[in-house]
């Protein structure tokens, strides 16, 4: 278990940061649908191109998107297996919880027919 943690901590601390904001969580969004260049993906916000750049370089470290540049067009896509990463943890997590809220349950209906046979 603990070797699992360490093997998610980094790009998953990387990922949930960046998927933390609104704006990110749109354009990874947008992106799921097809790969986009940088203008296109800024013309929703509200924005500077320059902040909207300091968005794209955080899911980009976070190794959420890749970038490519042809010419003078730099286009964005999801990388997939990053985002599969952090849903297997989440699945993982998913699975410890529901078993011990079974236990949980188990434990307390056996608690409560012992309480009905001592009436």
């Amino acid at each position: 278990m603990v070797h699992h943690m360490e093997h998610y901590q980094i790009p998953l601390d990387a990922a949930f940061h960046a998927l933390s904001d609104p704006t990110r969580r749109a354009v990874i969004n947008r992106l799921m649908r097809s790969p986009a260049p940088v203008k296109e993906l800024a013309e929703p916000f509200s924005m500077g191109l320059p902040a909207f750049l300091k968005h794209l370089r955080v899911l980009e470290d976070s190794g959420l998107i890749a970038t490519e540049k042809t010419g003078r067009i730099r286009t964005c896509r999801v990388r997939v297996e990053r985002l599969a990463e952090g849903e297997s943890w989440l699945s993982e997590q998913r699975t410890l919880w529901q078993a011990r809220t079974d236990r949980l349950a188990n434990y307390v209906e056996i608690q409560m027919s012992g309480n009905e046979n001592d009436d």
